[in-house]
């Protein structure tokens, strides 16, 4: 029996080289009949950035500036969205669908996407890569690497350009 692709999860770091990845997601979603879930990851500050970030804001207002840089991130999302319906799919923003859920979670990256795409019962993870290889991603480590790795879902990598 041939798979099906019902729940699409597309990882982005919302930065403009983005845009042919998800080009891929939405083609994927086209041709299946599939629902795109947009994830974007924010990892959380170390302990030792939180304790001086702590010390020198008032209490409760590290919490605050966290809300409000996710409510940006989210706005960022759907100003993104909306432009892209109207250039690349020539429709008005109200009438496109293109994406099911647009979720911002704080974690560490690869492990975040996996958590994810369980929760969120993806057929297929759409993401970009940067092409790091060798002695560069031993030292970097690359989210990309670990997703297709540690994955149990395929997994459509698209590399980025510079």
């Amino acid at each position: 029996m041939l798979p099906t692709l019902k729940t699409i999860l597309y990882a982005t770091d919302l930065e403009p080289h983005a845009r042919p990845v998800f080009r891929h997601a939405v083609s994927l979603a086209e041709r299946y009949s599939a629902t795109i879930v947009l994830l974007h990851v924010i990892e959380p500050l170390s302990p030792s950035a939180q304790s001086l970030v702590a010390s020198v804001l008032p209490e409760g207002m590290p919490e605050s500036l966290r809300q409000e840089g996710m409510q940006r991130v989210r706005d960022k999302i759907e100003g993104r969205l909306k432009q892209f319906c109207k250039d690349e799919l020539g429709m008005e923003p109200d009438d496109c669908r293109v994406i099911a859920d647009a979720r911002v979670v704080e974690g560490r990256i690869a492990s975040t996407i996996l958590t994810q795409a369980a929760d969120v019962k993806a057929d297929v993870i759409v993401m970009g890569t940067h092409g790091r290889t060798g002695v560069s991603e031993m030292f970097l480590g690359s989210v990309a690497h670990q997703v297709v790795h540690r994955s149990r879902l395929p997994v459509l990598m698209v590399p980025l350009e510079a």
